[in-house]
């Protein structure tokens, strides 16, 4: 894989001209990344096709989380009209490998992933959209468009709809009184360790370009019903008791309501985007991590907020079409 054309005139115009060109870990968008070495000096080429991608949120949200003195990666060089950005080298330390390698610090890792949470609370959304209404109802139709219809379910979208509203109210009433910076991809593969850094710089993050204002359960469910790698239900539980502990005044009842209603949110979502890039992009590998999000959306349903929810899925999704349909 080598980064489209053009790049080693942006790379020669951004004193980098003759630098080896490796490539990084994808995502499941059309950006792709490749590290940058010359003589020594590394960084990191984003390629992110203009046609398909924009990279100025990316550098507005960067600019914010930087700022604030988060370790978000620095940008060493841009072309935005083309889609190539020069950006920081956080090295090789990404949390879910490290945590595949040494599971005996996991506990201690998400402690460290909640405490920035926490953090990243504090401060204001300036200039962010908000994670509003019409936004949760595009994205829990993610579903019906992609999963359903492959599954050969014939969703009456009105009811469906219904079932999220009854829902949604608690979520957008605390949002609209206290928004916070939502990066809604906050999960092990866009964690990076930097264990040089101090306090909350120690975590790097990446892929934050989506960042909306939203609920502060929102990247709490990210990180904890990860659809890359199994979080016990005690982990979930311990992390989500340590985020009440640090957090500014939250009632503990009201925030398990929200996380599992966003939880339901998000994972509905997911099993829509997986199919998408299996059925449309022709990425296959991502429908293989769905039994894991159906086991999680169980969890959700759970709970007695997401009764209308759980029932129009009861009634429109049987058994045999959700996890072992995806296997």
């Amino acid at each position: 894989m080598i980064p489209r054309a053009g790049h080693d005139h942006f790379l020669a115009g951004a004193g980098w001209g003759g630098a080896s060109v490796a490539p990084l870990a994808g995502d499941a968008s059309f950006r792709r990344y490749f590290r940058v070495n010359d003589r020594g000096r590394r960084a990191v080429l984003m390629d992110a096709p203009p046609e398909h991608e924009d990279v100025r949120p990316f550098l507005q949200v960067a600019d914010l989380l930087v700022g604030a003195g988060f370790s978000a990666p620095r940008l060493l060089a841009g072309d935005i009209d083309r889609g190539f950005l020069l950006i920081e080298d956080f090295g090789d330390q990404l949390m879910g490998p490290v945590l595949a390698a040494e599971p005996a610090r996991e506990e201690a890792i998400y402690s460290q992933a909640v405490a920035l949470l926490a953090a990243l609370h504090r401060l204001p959304p300036q200039g962010l959209l908000p994670y509003d209404h019409a936004a949760l109802s595009r994205e829990v139709m993610v579903f019906a468009d992609w999963y359903a219809r492959a599954a050969g379910i014939d969703v009456n979208v009105a009811a469906y709809l219904a079932a999220w509203d009854a829902v949604w109210g608690g979520v957008l009433h605390e949002t609209a009184q206290r928004p916070v910076v939502t990066l809604r991809d906050y999960h092990a593969d866009n964690l990076m360790l930097l264990p040089d850094r101090p306090g909350v710089q120690a975590l790097g993050l990446l892929d934050f370009q989506d960042a909306l204002a939203g609920h502060p359960a929102y990247d709490l469910v990210s990180l904890l019903q990860d659809a890359r790698r199994d979080v016990s239900p005690r982990l979930e539980r311990a992390m989500l008791a340590q985020f009440v502990a640090c957090g500014d005044g939250l009632d503990a009842q009201a925030l398990r309501a929200a996380y599992e209603v966003l939880g339901a949110q998000r994972n509905v979502k997911i099993l829509g985007v997986f199919v998408r890039l299996r059925d449309r992009d022709g990425r296959k590998g991502y429908v293989e991590r769905l039994p894991r999000v159906w086991g999680y959306i169980e969890r959700n349903f759970a709970h007695p907020a997401l009764a209308p929810v759980k029932a129009w899925f009861d009634a429109n999704v049987p058994s045999e079409l959700r996890s072992a349909w995806c296997q």
